[in-house]
């Protein structure tokens, strides 16, 4: 007997760790191109899971850390090297990727690291030719 197809998801269903979208969507929705994904897996970084067929399958949570890498490389200037060491430590506190930009801009307060000087950072970057990220607002 065949299983009933059901259109009425609960939130209960929907896991942010199940991953579902290929390698061209992520990079659209980050505003990437699919080679700096790629980068990404082959340092470590951002390691999506692999389908039967071997095709690289991403989940919520890696496009919220994909968003997270984006802050700390364009707008921050922080190589892919010390993300990798962010990333890690962040892991090691077993702080969900949702969390990282708020525990990030926590240690900005207590640092005393104002919005002022994130400004003038991205404003370095993109003297320097780095792409700072788009800001909404």
């Amino acid at each position: 007997m065949a299983k009933k197809l059901s259109l009425n998801t609960k939130k209960e269903d929907i896991s942010s760790e199940k991953p579902v979208f290929s390698i061209s969507i992520v990079a659209e929705l980050l505003q990437v191109h699919q080679r700096t994904l790629r980068i990404y897996n082959e340092e470590g970084i951002l390691v999506p899971a692999r389908s039967p067929k071997n095709r690289r399958l991403y989940s919520l949570n890696d496009i919220e850390k994909g968003k997270f890498i984006q802050y700390l490389s364009r707008e921050l200037g922080i190589n892919l090297v010390g993300i990798k060491m962010i990333l890690e430590l962040l892991a090691e506190l077993k702080i969900k990727p949702d969390n990282y930009r708020k525990h990030l801009d926590a240690i900005a307060v207590k640092l005393n690291i104002t919005e002022e000087m994130q400004r003038q950072n991205r404003e370095k970057l993109s003297r320097r030719g780095r792409k700072p990220l788009q800001r909404e607002e």
